[in-house]
């Protein structure tokens, strides 16, 4: 029974990703997934509460990936470039309307995910940052706590609609341009030679 929730889960957060939230009816799921929706029922009351569910999965997820990611970089710098990498990545699975659907009519699951997502990103920035210094890739006169709570203030702002609208920005080039501020803001003359190692010349 717990598999087929996380089939269900993982596959309708695949459509949602793919052509938005609101347009995706519980009907629309039912059918996708080949089962009744009385069957669907049988795993969440509703739609909020679907979403709600995959929205922890999701979480939990990409916990993992994360974790994965960090325990093969071979420095702080190196973790920051593969974690943007990462995300670059995720963003490109998912339709403009996606998070805008999420905010606008599913907020209880939007407060859900920017809980969550802000204790982790914040632990794993504080971790790279901590790291980072004792590397002597970052500025040792950097405050570990205040970066990170600034980092996660940051990556929220890049998805609001009134500062950066989509028809103005591409997410992909909003989250290229956060990098490498918050790398080149961070990195001591070391790290800053580590980095050019992995960039373009033009990203630099």
């Amino acid at each position: 029974m717990q598999d087929t929730g996380t089939e269900i889960l993982k596959r309708t957060e695949s459509l949602f990703m793919r052509y938005g939230i609101k347009s995706i009816t519980m009907d629309d799921i039912a059918k996708e997934l080949g089962i009744s929706k009385k069957t669907l029922y049988q795993f969440v009351e509703n739609k909020a509460d679907l979403i709600k569910k995959i929205v922890y999965q999701h979480i939990q997820e990409e916990k993992k990936e994360i974790e994965s990611i960090r325990s093969h970089a071979n420095n702080a710098v190196e973790e920051v470039l593969a974690l943007a990498k990462y995300v670059v990545q995720a963003l490109r699975q998912m339709a403009p309307t996606t998070v805008y659907d999420l905010q606008k009519y599913y907020h209880d699951s939007w407060k859900l995910l920017e809980s969550l997502h802000q204790q982790h990103v914040y632990s794993v920035i504080r971790e790279n940052l901590e790291t980072g210094i004792r590397q002597g890739l970052y500025r040792p006169d950097i405050d570990p706590d205040i970066v990170a709570k600034l980092y996660v203030g940051k990556t929220f702002l890049l998805v609001n609609e009134e500062v950066f609208p989509l028809r103005d920005y591409t997410r992909e080039r909003l989250l290229h341009e956060f990098f490498l501020y918050h790398l080149h803001g961070i990195c001591s003359p070391k790290g800053r030679e580590q980095l050019e190692q992995y960039l373009n010349p033009s990203e630099i």
